[in-house]
């Protein structure tokens, strides 16, 4: 395997790594019930970015004449980055662990390989479609699986809350898409990962500290919240996003929201051994294809070992390269 086929599998692997500690946070979010989900995600987003940007200060001062001439994309990815839990969180809340986060997380591949295909140019290869179309199947039959529980136990209700709660993992899914693509962005041209990550986070943490400070009370009404709150912005936010920016300095975004489809299976595991929630033999069929999924974007053919596993090709220019 060449140099770049082994950088582009580290990448993968660190993008794998952030997708399972981002998988524990619905069921983290269960242990604070009394935490309203915006509470949260402001704790977990906005602490967890100030961190990130705490400690990529020295590369952040290095990095301030290229950050200011790329703005735009900062900020872009800034204002994704705090609308990103809120609607999250909330999605979680109104539709389940389970079918909050499968598509929040499920559906942002497509997002993103529509934005870089519009503003980048890349080309989408036959085996990135296929995965694609493997992990979107898998998120409908996640999805189905569970609206349908909650229409035959509690009624329509219940279906309008858990139709609400996927509007907005849409939402959530378009927000992670955008700050995905606008820090791979700001690291291709040349802006180190942690000084990018650093930057959009933290803009993004700044973003979210009235909302923290409007709701977040009941964080620190009792220990255990407390921890929660601690637990999320140091573990799945501060180190799942310092691994997330090591693998986007790899592979490109749509690569990356591709891969964070392990996410909503470790999420619906949990849900399920941890929270108690059901998941219907669709749900697991479900969670079968997105581990198919996955198995198809990472495993190398014979064909592309001596090129690339998870990436592109290292000889083509960032715009015309294909997306897997």
């Amino acid at each position: 395997m060449t140099g770049t086929g082994r950088s582009a599998g580290v990448g993968a692997l660190c993008v794998l790594a952030a997708s399972v500690l981002w998988g524990t946070t619905g069921t983290a979010a269960t242990f604070a019930p009394a935490v309203g989900p915006l509470a949260i995600g402001a704790a977990a987003m906005g602490l967890g970015g100030l961190l990130q940007a705490l400690l990529a200060a020295p590369q952040i001062t290095d990095s301030v004449a290229g950050l200011r001439e790329r703005r735009g994309t900062v900020l872009l990815g800034a204002a994704s980055v705090a609308v990103y839990p809120l609607a999250f969180y909330s999605s979680m809340h109104l539709a389940g662990v389970a079918v909050g986060t499968v598509v929040s997380i499920g559906t942002a591949p497509l997002a993103s390989a529509l934005i870089e295909r519009v503003v980048d140019g890349r080309r989408l290869t036959r085996r990135w479609l296929l995965a694609a179309t493997l992990g979107l199947l898998g998120t409908v039959l996640l999805c189905v699986a569970e609206a349908a529980h909650a229409t035959g136990t509690t009624g329509r209700s219940s279906l309008s809350t858990t139709l609400l709660g996927i509007g907005l993992g849409l939402v959530a899914a378009a927000t992670y898409a955008l700050y995905s693509w606008a820090a791979h962005r700001l690291i291709t041209r040349r802006i180190p990962s942690r000084a990018a990550m650093g930057a959009v986070f933290g803009i993004g943490g700044l973003l979210l500290l009235p909302v923290l400070a409007i709701t977040g009370a009941p964080l620190v009404a009792s220990w255990s919240n407390a921890a929660v709150g601690a637990y999320m912005a140091l573990v799945p936010m501060l180190v799942g996003y310092v691994l997330f920016g090591w693998g986007l300095a790899h592979v490109p975004a749509s690569t990356a929201t591709t891969l964070s489809l392990l996410e909503p299976a470790v999420a619906a595991l949990l849900a399920v051994l941890v929270v108690g929630e059901r998941l219907p033999a669709a749900g697991w069929a479900g969670i079968a294809l997105v581990v198919t999924c996955l198995a198809v974007l990472t495993t190398p053919t014979p064909a592309r070992r001596a090129r690339n596993p998870v990436g592109h090709d290292s000889n083509q220019s960032p715009k015309t390269a294909d997306a897997v």
